[in-house]
């Protein structure tokens, strides 16, 4: 691994700060276009037999919960790298399995580690147009009226504005299928590869990969890389290619406030008996504004500024407010004008949901005896799980809550005027961010330049991925690489993923892969 600072980095450093694309394009041995071309034509007369594999994989069920879901989607996958020539690993450090493979290139001088996952939020079937598990192809997005087409009866190109929905289609299944399809066409096309690969895929990722780490520092030796390449992740509003180079970090929380021991009449009991869900209401809005603003004492302090150059970073990007203003019918958006860019460099805290009764058909005049909040914590770096943690507990004792850890007994509640009960879910993770000027990722920003004159360079990415259990651990640079349609609706009902994104994916990874270690 060469990790130098050598004139070709100066000049690389030189060429990024003036955007040129004509230089990056001279530092690729094989042309990126002539990559490009012949894998779209390649990828052209076998769209249907890509389609077909995708849905085949998104077929299987991958609730991130389930041992067995993840066990079968990981045979299926080794299947699939195995025909492509992989050696194959399964790897576990006491959770849901992670597939590790590798391919090795002759003479090949460095190793590229592409992260991705095949695991899957949790679905509410009855929210879904479609089965979530029973992948469907439209002709238009649901909301612009799409209708169904029948896959196995296309004839000739499909058109890549057509939608493939299914839970994983967009987060994150896609990479691997567009990862064997580009090796396929480079195969067949006598195109090399310029680096050594290593894949590691992640069956537990939207449980917040909770044995990544003891996974590394088991298997240490396996993840040696120079560079690590996160395909996860929506790609830019505007449709241009984006690289990426950070993300946030997240923690989970889970509060009840309580109230009287039963439900109690809200005409006989209103304005005397405490009631949960206002309780909640008012701790809430304590912790933040309406602009998002946090409102907790010393919860910036660790906040790392942004440099120049990331500043510049987003000052370049095309500003997509208005554009999304409109397409999600949204007046005024949060931030006090700050430009979305910008606000996910930031904190945050947002709440995942809140139960407590019913409302419609539903709804009781009662108090009730409990209500339920669910918030998601997205860090930034610097920022550690385990001192919000103590800020947020600080916070809510100033306002006048006795927390538990355990559902409270009776004593608890007649002994203190507000209880909550805390549920930390899960350890967290914190935020990581590569420097824009590292060499890898200067190399890695002018590839994708040759590749999309029009690129994006962009600080941090709003989501969050298990960054920091390998940057803590290894020492290669880590760039994320996300191709996925901006509006696949990862996480909830209709998740999809447009056509064209699929085709995009295959070409890129193919064009990285012959190029990134000729560099």
């Amino acid at each position: 691994m060469n990790r130098s600072y050598s004139r070709r980095t100066a000049i690389l450093i030189s060429c990024f700060f003036l955007g040129s694309t004509a230089f990056a394009q001279s530092l690729t041995s094989a042309d990126t276009a002539g990559v490009i071309s012949v894998v779209d034509e390649y990828r052209s007369t076998r769209e249907a037999t890509i389609v077909n594999d995708f849905v085949e994989l998104l077929s299987l069920p991958n609730v991130a919960v389930s041992l067995s879901d993840m066990e079968r989607n990981a045979d299926h996958i080794e299947s699939l790298l195995e025909t492509r020539g992989f050696t194959i690993q399964r790897l576990s450090a006491g959770g849901s399995p992670y597939v590790y493979a590798e391919l090795s290139s002759p003479g090949a001088a460095e190793t590229v580690l592409i992260y991705a996952h095949f695991d899957g939020q949790p679905v509410q079937e009855e929210n879904w147009a479609y089965p979530p598990f029973s992948p469907t192809l439209l002709d238009a997005p649901i909301q612009a009226g799409g209708k169904v087409i029948d896959a196995a009866n296309v004839e000739g190109a499909f058109d890549p504005e057509w939608r493939l929905y299914a839970r994983s289609a967009g987060d994150d299944k896609m990479p691997i299928i567009a990862l064997i399809h580009a090796l396929d066409a480079m195969a067949a096309n006598d195109i090399e590869l310029s680096v050594n690969l290593k894949l590691l895929l992640d069956g537990e990722e939207e449980r917040g990969s909770p044995t990544v780490g003891p996974l590394i520092d088991q298997y240490g030796e396996l993840f040696d890389a120079d560079l690590l390449l996160f395909c996860d992740g929506p790609m830019h509003q505007s449709r241009q290619k984006q690289i990426v180079f950070g993300v946030r970090g997240s923690k989970t929380l889970d509060i009840t406030t309580y109230g009287a021991t039963r439900p109690l009449h809200s005409g006989h009991y209103g304005n005397w008996a405490p009631n949960p869900v206002m309780q909640m209401t008012y701790l809430l809005t304590s912790m933040r504004d309406e602009s998002g603003q946090i409102l907790i004492d010393n919860y910036y302090d660790d906040v790392t500024p942004l440099t120049e150059l990331e500043r510049d970073a987003i000052a370049s990007m095309p500003d997509v407010t208005q554009l999304l203003q409109n397409e999600l019918s949204i007046h005024t958006p949060e931030g006090d004008g700050v430009r979305l860019e910008e606000l996910i460099t930031r904190p945050a805290i947002n709440a995942r949901g809140i139960v407590a009764g019913g409302v419609g058909s539903k709804g009781r005049n009662i108090i009730l005896s409990t209500a339920t909040a669910s918030l998601n914590l997205r860090l930034v770096p610097a920022q550690r799980p385990e001192r919000l943690r103590e800020l947020i507990e600080a916070h809510m004792v100033k306002e006048g809550f006795h927390i538990v850890f355990e559902d409270p007994d009776e004593e608890t509640l007649r002994a203190h005027p507000k209880v909550a009960k805390l549920d930390w879910r899960g350890s967290g993770y914190p935020a990581l961010r590569t420097a824009l000027d590292d060499p890898a990722a200067l190399r890695m920003t002018n590839l994708m330049r040759s590749i999309a004159p029009d690129l994006i360079v962009t600080p941090t990415m709003g989501g969050s991925l298990p960054l920091h259990e390998f940057g803590s651990r290894l020492s290669a640079p880590i760039i994320i690489l996300p191709l996925a349609n901006h509006d696949n609706n990862q996480h909830a009902e209709n998740e999809n993923i447009r056509l064209q994104n699929l085709w995009d994916a295959i070409s890129t990874y193919a064009a990285v892969l012959a190029n990134y270690g000729n560099m």
